[in-house]
C-alpha cells in the first residue's frame, strides 16, 4: 500500500498511471488511500479523489471497489458534509447510466453496420460461421457481448446506492430518487426478475428500519416529508408492477402501502388513495375476486365524488355505472358454503385481510361478516345514491336482475341492455389516476348472472322443463356452458336441479319449505292487486289546512330554496375559481423557479467544466517533468539507503530511472522470498506443536471414553430394570381388566351373532338382487346379440343378392357384346364376298372388251398366256400360283364356266388378275393406235344376245 503525505499526491499518481494506460493500478492506489485509516477527516481533495475513483470504477466495471469506496467515504463525510456524498453518488449513477446508454447505442450501430456492409450478400462469412457455431443471431450476440455487461453493472450500481443510503436520514430524497430510477430501468427494459428483487430489497430495508430503532441516523417515518417519500416510492412500485403485469408483486406492494399507513397511523392524500384503489380494482379483477373488486370501485367512487372538484357529471355517471355493474358481477351465492372447516377459516382470514385493505381509514370499521357480502354491498349502493348516479341502462338491468320475476323472457330483455352497456366506456377526462373504464368487461359476468337468475326463477315455477325450451330462453350460451353454470350453482346449494339427457328434460327440486317458495309469488300478487285497485279507485287528495291558511307558503319555500341553491352554486364557483387561480399562480411560480434553477445549474456546470479543463491542462503541462524528476530522486534515495550489504553503485556509472526501478523491483522480490521462507518455517513449527498436543491428549481421550462406557452401562442396566418393573405392573393391570371384562363376553358373543346374522341376510339379499340383475343383463345382451346377428345376416344376404345381380348383368353384357361381334364379322364376310363377285364380273367384262377390240383390229384371238412368276410377298404367293395353274393354254377354247374357275377369286387382288390377263411377252400397243382406238366409238348391241355375240368370237373365226 502506497503512503502519500497529501491526498493530492495520490490523485496525481493515479492520473499518471491513467495516462500510461494502467487504470487498474490507479484504481488500486486510490482504493488504498480511501480505505486507509490515515485520512479519516473530510477535506475537499477527497471529493475530487472520489470523483476520479468512481470514474475508474465505472470504466473498469468494478462494482465491488465502488461499493467499498462509497462506504468508506460515507463514514468520512456523514457528520461533516453529507452533501458531498450525495454529489459523488449522483455522479456515479450518471456515469453508469451514460455508459449503459452508450453500449446500447453502440450495439444498435454495430448491428446496422453489419446489415449494410455488403449490399449483395445477406451476411458476412465470419457472421455466418459465428451463427453456426454459437447458434445466436447477430443482435443477440452483440447484446450479450456489449450491452449485457453494462446493464449488469448499472443494476449493481442501483443496488449499491440503495444499500448505502438505506438508513441515512439526511439522504432520503436521494434514496427515493434512486429507487424511482431503478423502477424506470426495470420498466424500460422489461426486467421482471430484477423488479421483484428490487421490491424485496426495499421491503427488507423498511423491515430492518423498524427492527433496529436505536440507530443514530435512522429516518423518522413520523415526519411528513419522510412519510411522503416512502409513500411515493411504494406508489411508484405499484404503478410499475401493474404496467409490467406482475399482479402478485402489485398485491404485495398494496400490502406494503397498507402496512406503512398502519405503522404511522396517518391518512395519505386523496390523490394517492385514488391511485391506491384504482390499482386495487385492476388487481382484484385479474384475480377474479369480483366482490373485493366491487368494494374497491365503491371506495374509488366515494373518493372521486368527495375530493375531485373537477369531476364532470358524465365521468361520475360512468364511475357509478362501473360500481353497480361490478357489484352485479359478484356471484349470488356463497363460494365457501360447502367448504371444510379449515378452508372456511382460511377464507375468513383472507376476507378480513381484504376488508382491511379496502376499508382503509375511510369509514368506521363495521362487522366484517356483514361488510364483505353481495347483499350488503347492493343495499349500500342504494342507500348512498350510487345507483341513482348510474346510466338508465344500468338501472334497468339492476331492477331486472334483482327485483323482477320474469322466468320466461328474462334473458331476452337483458340482451339489448347488455348490447348498449358494452358500447359505453372510455378514458375519464377529470380523473387522471383512474384507468380507462370499459363496461364491456362486465358483460360475461352479467350474462352468467342472468342465466343463474333465470334458472332460479324457472326452478320456482316448473318441476320439469325441456332442454330445447331452456336453450331457446337463454340466447347467451350453448347448453354445454349452461350445464357448467348450473352444476356450480347446485354445488353451492343455490338451486336444486338435475338433467336427464336420455329424456331431454331438466328436473327441478325444492331447497326449502313450500311456503318459502310461494312467499315471493304472494307478495308480487298483492302488489299487483294494490296497483290495480289504486288505478281503478284512485285516493282522494285532501286539501292541506296549512295551504288554506298560507296559500303562498309553498311558492315562498320554493323560491327561497332556489335562491339558496343559486347562492351555494355561486359560492362553490367562486371557491373553485379562487383555488384555480392559486394553483395557476403556484404553477407559474414553480415553473419560473425551476427555469431559473435550471439556468443557474447549467451556468455552474459550464463554469465548473471550464475550470476543470483548465486545471487539468495546467497540471498536465507543469507536472510531467516534475513527476519524472521526483520518481528518479525517490528511487535513487531508496537505492542508496539499501546499498548496505549489497553491491555499491559505481561512481562513474550512469544512473537512470529504468535501472533504479529494476533495482527496486529486485529488492522487493528478494524481500518477498525471505518472507515466504519465514512463513514456511513458522508453518512447520505450528505443525510440530499440533502433533505434540495430539500425542499428549490421545491417552486422556481414551480414559475419558472408557469412563463414559462404564457410566452408560450402569445407566442402561438401571433403565432396563425400571422397564421390567413397569412391564410387570402393566401386565397385572391388563389381567385385572381382562377379568373385569369377562362378564360381558356372552353379551358380546350374542351381539356379534346378531350382527353377523343381519349382515349375512343383507348379503344374501343383495346377492340375489345382483344375480337377478345379472340374469336380466344377460337376457338383454342375448336379445341384443340375436338382433345384431339378424341384422348382419340380412345385410350379408342383401349384399350377396346385389353381387349376383351385378354378375348376371355383366354376363349379359358380355354375351350381347359377343353376339354383336359375331354379327359384325358375318356382315363383313358377306360384304367381302359381294365385293369379290363384283371384282370378278369387272375382270370378265374387261377381258371381253379386250377380245372385242382385237377382233375389230383383225388380230387372231389369243388367249393370254400365263405370266411369269414375279417375286411377290408370301401372303399373296399362293393365290398367284393357283391362278397361273388354272390359266388355259393359248389357242384352245375354254368354256365360260372354265374361264371363271371353280374357286372364287376373292383371294387374289384385282391388280394381280389384270397383270395375269395380259402376257408380258406381248408388246404394248403404240400410243397412236391406242389413242385412235380410244377415239373410235364402240358399237354395242341393244340386247343381251347382240352384246354377247359382239363380245364372243364365232367358231369359224376361231378356226
Amino acid at each position: 500500500m502506497s503512503n502519500f503525505a497529501k491526498p493530492e499526491n495520490a490523485l496525481k499518481r493515479a492520473e499518471e498511471l491513467i495516462n500510461v494506460g494502467q487504470k487498474q493500478d490507479a484504481l488500486q492506489s486510490l482504493h488504498d488511500l480511501i480505505t486507509s485509516k490515515r485520512y479519516r477527516a473530510w477535506q475537499k481533495p477527497l471529493e475530487r479523489i472520489m470523483f476520479k475513483y468512481v470514474e475508474l470504477c465505472v470504466d473498469l466495471r468494478k462494482g465491488r471497489f465502488a461499493k467499498d469506496g462509497l462506504i468508506q467515504y460515507r463514514i468520512i463525510c456523514q457528520q461533516v458534509n453529507v452533501s458531498s456524498l450525495e454529489e459523488v453518488i449522483k455522479h456515479f449513477m450518471h456515469l453508469s447510466t451514460e455508459k449503459a446508454e452508450q453500449a446500447r447505442t453502440q450495439a444498435q450501430a454495430l448491428e446496422e453496420a453489419l446489415d449494410v456492409d455488403d449490399l449483395e450478400a445477406d451476411k458476412r462469412p465470419e457472421d455466418l460461421m459465428l451463427s453456426y457455431v454459437s447458434g445466436e443471431k447477430g443482435k443477440d450476440r452483440s447484446d450479450r457481448e456489449v450491452v449485457t455487461p453494462w446493464f449488469k453493472f448499472l443494476w449493481e450500481t442501483y443496488r449499491t446506492v440503495l444499500e448505502i443510503l438505506r438508513n441515512n436520514s439526511k439522504l432520503e430524497a436521494l434514496y427515493a430518487m434512486t429507487a424511482h430510477r431503478a423502477f424506470q430501468f426495470c420498466k424500460q427494459y422489461k426486467r421482471t426478475t430484477e423488479f421483484r428483487r428490487l421490491c424485496e430489497i426495499i421491503r427488507n430495508h423498511l423491515a430492518n428500519l423498524n427492527k433496529y430503532r436505536d440507530q443514530r441516523d435512522r429516518p423518522d417515518l413520523s415526519a411528513p416529508e419522510s412519510l411522503q417519500l416512502y409513500l411515493d416510492t411504494r406508489f411508484e412500485q405499484l404503478k410499475i408492477a401493474t404496467e409490467l403485469e406482475l399482479w402478485q408483486e402489485a398485491f404485495r406492494s398494496v400490502e406494503d402501502i397498507h402496512g406503512l399507513m398502519c405503522m404511522v397511523k396517518k391518512t395519505p392524500k386523496a390523490s394517492l388513495m385514488v391511485v391506491y384503489y384504482a390499482k386495487l380494482t385492476e388487481i382484484f379483477w385479474i384475480s377474479a375476486s369480483h366482490l373485493n373488486h366491487a368494494y374497491a370501485w365503491l371506495k374509488l367512487f366515494t373518493l372521486q365524488k368527495s375530493f375531485n372538484k373537477n369531476l364532470s357529471q358524465k365521468d361520475l355517471q360512468l364511475i357509478a355505472s362501473s360500481v353497480v355493474l361490478a357489484a352485479l358481477s359478484v356471484a349470488p351465492y356463497d363460494q365457501t358454503r360447502a367448504a371444510s372447516h379449515l378452508e372456511f377459516e382460511n377464507e375468513k382470514e383472507r376476507n378480513l385481510r381484504m376488508a382491511n385493505l379496502i376499508g382503509f381509514n375511510l369509514e368506521p370499521k363495521l362487522d366484517r361478516g356483514d361488510v364483505l357480502s353481495r347483499s350488503s354491498l347492493l343495499s349500500e349502493l342504494v342507500s348512498k345514491g350510487v345507483l341513482s348516479c348510474a346510466t338508465q341502462e344500468v338501472k334497468d338491468l339492476y331492477h331486472l336482475l334483482e327485483h323482477e320475476f320474469l322466468p320466461l323472457n328474462l334473458a331476452v330483455k337483458m340482451q339489448p341492455l347488455l348490447a348498449k352497456i358494452s358500447k359505453v366506456g372510455g378514458k375519464l377526462s377529470s380523473a387522471s389516476s383512474v384507468p380507462e373504464v370499459q363496461l364491456s368487461q362486465y358483460v360475461p359476468a352479467l350474462e352468467k348472472l342472468g342465466t343463474l337468475r333465470l334458472l332460479q326463477q324457472v326452478s320456482q315455477v316448473y318441476q320439469t322443463l325441456k332442454i330445447e325450451c331452456l336453450s331457446s330462453m337463454i340466447p347467451f350460451y350453448d347448453f354445454s356452458v349452461v350445464e357448467k353454470i348450473y352444476v356450480d350453482a347446485v354445488k353451492h346449494n343455490f338451486i336444486a336441479m338435475k338433467v336427464d339427457h336420455m329424456k331431454g328434460v331438466m328436473l327441478f327440486g325444492n331447497l326449502g319449505l313450500e311456503s318459502d317458495g310461494l312467499r315471493d309469488h304472494l307478495t308480487n300478487l298483492a302488489e299487483s292487486l294494490n296497483e290495480g285497485r289504486a288505478m281503478m279507485y284512485p285516493p282522494l287528495k285532501g286539501a292541506s289546512k296549512l295551504g288554506e291558511i298560507l296559500p303562498t307558503l309553498a311558492d315562498t319555500v320554493d323560491k327561497e330554496h332556489k335562491r339558496l341553491l343559486a347562492r351555494k352554486s355561486i359560492i362553490e364557483k367562486r371557491k373553485e375559481e379562487q383555488e384555480r387561480q392559486l394553483l395557476e399562480m403556484e404553477r407559474e411560480e414553480e415553473s419560473r423557479r425551476l427555469k431559473l434553477q435550471k439556468i443557474t445549474e447549467e451556468a455552474e456546470q459550464k463554469r465548473l467544466a471550464s475550470e476543470y479543463e483548465q486545471r487539468k491542462n495546467q497540471r498536465i503541462l507543469k507536472e510531467i517533468e516534475e513527476r519524472e524528476l521526483e520518481e528518479a530522486q525517490a528511487l535513487l534515495l531508496e537505492a542508496r539507503s539499501r546499498k548496505k550489504g549489497k553491491k555499491p553503485l559505481l561512481e562513474g556509472e550512469k544512473v537512470t530511472k529504468q535501472s533504479l526501478m529494476e533495482l527496486a523491483l529486485s529488492e522487493q522480490l528478494r524481500e518477498r522470498q525471505e518472507m515466504e521462507k519465514k512463513l514456511l518455517k513458522l508453518a512447520r513449527t505450528m505443525d510440530y506443536l499440533e502433533r505434540a498436543k495430539r500425542e499428549e491428549s490421545a491417552p486422556l481421550i481414551e480414559a475419558a471414553y472408557q469412563q463414559r462406557l462404564v457410566e452408560e452401562r450402569v445407566l442402561h442396566e438401571r433403565n432396563q430394570q425400571l422397564e421390567v418393573e413397569l412391564s410387570q405392573q402393566r401386565h397385572e393391570g391388563d389381567l385385572k381388566e381382562k377379568n373385569r371384562l369377562a362378564r360381558m363376553l356372552e353379551n358380546k358373543m350374542s351381539f356379534q351373532e346378531r350382527v353377523l346374522h343381519r349382515r349375512q341376510s343383507e348379503y344374501d339379499r343383495r346377492t340375489a338382487e345382483r344375480e337377478e340383475q345379472i340374469s336380466q343383463m344377460i337376457q338383454a345382451r342375448k336379445h341384443e346379440r340375436e338382433a345384431k346377428r339378424k341384422k348382419i345376416f340380412y345385410v350379408r344376404s342383401e349384399e350377396e343378392r346385389l353381387r349376383k345381380l351385378h354378375e348376371e348383368e355383366e354376363a349379359h353384357k358380355r354375351e350381347e357384346a359377343e353376339r354383336k361381334r359375331k354379327e359384325e364379322a358375318e356382315r363383313r364376310a358377306k360384304l367381302d364376298e359381294i365385293a369379290e363377285k363384283q371384282r370378278q364380273r369387272e375382270r370378265e367384262l374387261e377381258e371381253k372388251e379386250r377380245l372385242r377390240k382385237e377382233a375389230l383390229l383383225g388380230r387372231p384371238a389369243e388367249l393370254p398366256r400365263p405370266a411369269e412368276p414375279r417375286p411377290v410377298e408370301p401372303a399373296v404367293a399362293a393365290p398367284a400360283a393357283a391362278a397361273a395353274a388354272a390359266a388355259p393354254a393359248p389357242g384352245k377354247y375354254v368354256p365360260r364356266f372354265r374361264r371363271g374357275g371353280t374357286e372364287p377369286a376373292a383371294q387374289t387382288p384385282p391388280d394381280l388378275d389384270r397383270r395375269a390377263s395380259r402376257p408380258d411377252d406381248r408388246p404394248p400397243p403404240s400410243s397412236d393406235r391406242w389413242r385412235s382406238d380410244e377415239r373410235r366409238p364402240p358399237t354395242f348391241g341393244g340386247s343381251k344376245s347382240s352384246w354377247s355375240s359382239s363380245r364372243v368370237p364365232s367358231r369359224g373365226s376361231e378356226r
